[in-house]
């Protein structure tokens, strides 16, 4: 059976650089940072105390105050950039088979503010005053779900919970509903909220973020020498895959082509990457494997690059093993350098990110790179963005629990 060739024709973001393509890109192009001292809530008393926060969010012009009020916000920033999406693709969904149009968005850890609130109302003032929308806010399933709502989509409706990993599985799982002919149209991708006083005390006690609170905007530093855990962050990233022959009836704008997605699980430890980054290794060569191409044909990778210790030398350790000396010629950057570590919604903004690279024919910069790594001696694209046809961009995602995502995109070629 001849799959069905998979394209995207909208973007969708909201992140701590900025929400909208435009002004996302433009963030990425010229290198700006979004982190800064954590706003949502006192940090003082946490080891950690910088975040990269979503602070001109008004979701009033897409939602309306009572809905709001019954959405965590993860399932916010879903509802937001999976609209602007499906307006960048220009679909009418009035004159489209809903039953064909479906929706699949990952998050990491969904409603914890939510849960936070009602915990505090629970213990204040007892079980009869939690809200009755408590679990409906909370649940993860509730991004997809309410997108789905809201847009009257009523093809395949799912979502996928795969830690840091999420949205890139979400965006590869839609790509296989799309090839077996099970949708013509998918939105995909994911979204987080979870700058939260639990959310960052837990991620405390384990060590995995940066102390460097004296300087928010150069704490987040993938592949430098002096890195020393990432910076939580929150937002969304929605993308609209479609099947090529529904895009070109339409007359659509192609942004790119998804050709290759490869998924594994490292069977290591619940946080550390596997050493050697062993899982990485096959999900790259998956996705190679699944694309028809061999490693000379990628010319960037966008790298999970989280500017933790052990995460960007085995990423790098595992980039060398995929690609050989032509690792040494690849072109890689971190968007997580400029967003922080938006966690399960990192995949979908990274996707966009790589897209409008092949589409911009630049490569935004990994910032804050300031003293080399012996272990991490690629070109990482250090600190400014630099012009270049992209044909052939790979998307690295790698969550705790061992799940390994990468997806391989190119410029559509009719």
């Amino acid at each position: 059976m001849a799959k069905n060739r998979v394209v995207i024709t909208g973007i969708g973001v909201v992140t701590p650089i900025g929400s909208g393509k435009e002004t996302f890109w433009k963030s990425l192009a010229e290198g700006k940072c979004g982190v800064g001292r954590t706003e949502s809530f006192d940090p003082s008393k946490f080891s950690s105390q910088i975040a990269g926060e979503v602070r001109d969010f008004d979701p009033s012009g897409w939602i309306d105050t009572k809905d709001l009020k019954r959405m965590d916000r993860f399932v916010q920033f879903a509802v937001v950039s999976a609209t602007e999406a499906l307006n960048d693709s220009k679909i009418k969904v009035e004159n489209e088979d809903t039953n064909k149009i479906g929706v699949l968005i990952g998050s990491g850890i969904g409603g914890l503010s939510t849960i936070e609130k009602q915990h505090t109302i629970l213990v204040e003032k007892g079980p009869g005053r939690i809200s009755p929308f408590f679990i409906p806010m909370l649940i993860v399933d509730m991004a997809s779900g309410q997108v789905s709502i809201r847009l009257g989509l009523k093809g395949p409706n799912s979502c996928v919970a795969t830690a840091c990993a999420s949205g890139t599985h979400a965006i590869g799982d839609s790509f296989r509903i799309l090839q077996y002919g099970d949708a013509d149209v998918m939105l995909a991708g994911g979204t987080e909220a979870a700058v939260t006083p639990m959310s960052v005390g837990g991620f405390c006690a384990m060590k995995a973020l940066s102390t460097r609170n004296d300087e928010p905007g150069k704490a987040s530093r993938p592949f430098d020498r002096e890195r020393d855990g990432f910076v939580i962050a929150e937002g969304a990233g929605v993308v609209v895959l479609e099947v090529l022959e529904h895009a070109l009836h339409r007359n659509s704008h192609i942004y790119a082509e998804i050709v290759g997605y490869g998924r594994t699980g490292d069977a290591h430890h619940i946080t550390a990457p596997a050493p050697g980054g062993e899982g990485a290794v096959r999900a790259m060569k998956a996705s190679l494997s699944d694309a028809g191409l061999n490693p000379e044909d990628v010319d960037y990778i966008n790298a999970h690059g989280t500017s933790t210790p052990l995460n960007d030398k085995f990423e790098t350790i595992g980039i060398k093993k995929v690609f050989g000396g032509q690792a040494y010629k690849l072109f890689i950057s971190s968007t997580k350098s400029m967003t922080g570590h938006l966690l399960g919604a990192s995949g979908g903004a990274e996707v966009a990110a790589c897209i409008l690279a092949l589409e911009k024919g630049i490569i935004h910069p990994t910032i804050n790179y300031e003293y080399p790594d012996p272990d991490c001696d690629l070109n990482y694209v250090p600190n400014t963005a630099i012009k270049k046809d992209v044909k052939v961009v790979m998307s690295n995602s790698l969550g705790f629990g061992g799940h390994n995502a990468v997806l391989i995109m190119k410029k559509y070629e009719g």
